[in-house]
């Protein structure tokens, strides 16, 4: 997607060679107008696919998928990365580990949100290694939902993820996919 590329490259920075900080506009301070741009294109992407309810993980992906959400019709269920005196009892629960924080979580959602016959879209800010998305399916799979696709903003195409979860038959839509990053060079995309 022209308009993310460009904005990454604007407002984008390239800490070390593995970390983009994009928090002026997608995770720290969030931009609704480019957020809805990113969810009338997966409107587009995965248009006639039945979506039924959206899926993402606290807390940076929340925003991108609420409006997904908007966009699509459709409830948007988060996964929380902790256990609460609100927990529900029955909830389902996969362990991840997040690729930025380097911290392992257990993830959980109610057995309420999500339903045998749901049809999943997942929708995160980003992918590197697919841990998180990986932990979703795994809470999709559990529920016996049909997981449809991922929807990602921005993969780190040269980083794991996103290929290993394709070479799973796992449907991924990213919409900047970065091809490599460094302070010294920038960012490049894949074509």
């Amino acid at each position: 997607m022209k308009l993310l590329e460009e904005r990454i490259l604007k407002d984008g920075k390239v800490i070390g060679g593995d970390v983009l900080k994009v928090d002026s506009f997608i995770n720290h301070q969030m931009d609704p107008a480019l957020f809805r741009e990113m969810a009338l294109e997966w409107k587009r992407i995965f248009e006639g696919c039945g979506i039924n309810k959206i899926l993402t993980i606290e807390a940076s992906g929340i925003g991108i998928a609420a409006v997904a959400g908007l966009e699509f019709g459709c409830p948007v269920v988060f996964a929380k990365k902790s256990k609460s005196s609100n927990t529900p009892e029955h909830s389902y629960s996969a362990t991840v580990k997040s690729f930025t924080r380097g911290t392992v979580n257990d993830i959980y959602v109610s057995t309420k949100y999500l339903n045998p016959g749901d049809k999943i879209l997942i929708i995160d800010d980003f992918m590197a290694t697919g841990e998180a998305a990986r932990g979703l399916t795994q809470l999709v799979k559990e529920a016996g939902a049909e997981l449809i696709g991922i929807g990602i903003a921005v993969e780190k195409a040269f980083q794991p993820g996103g290929e290993e979860l394709r070479s799973m038959g796992i449907r991924v839509e990213s919409l900047a996919r970065i091809k490599e990053m460094s302070e010294e060079n920038g960012i490049v995309f894949v074509d």
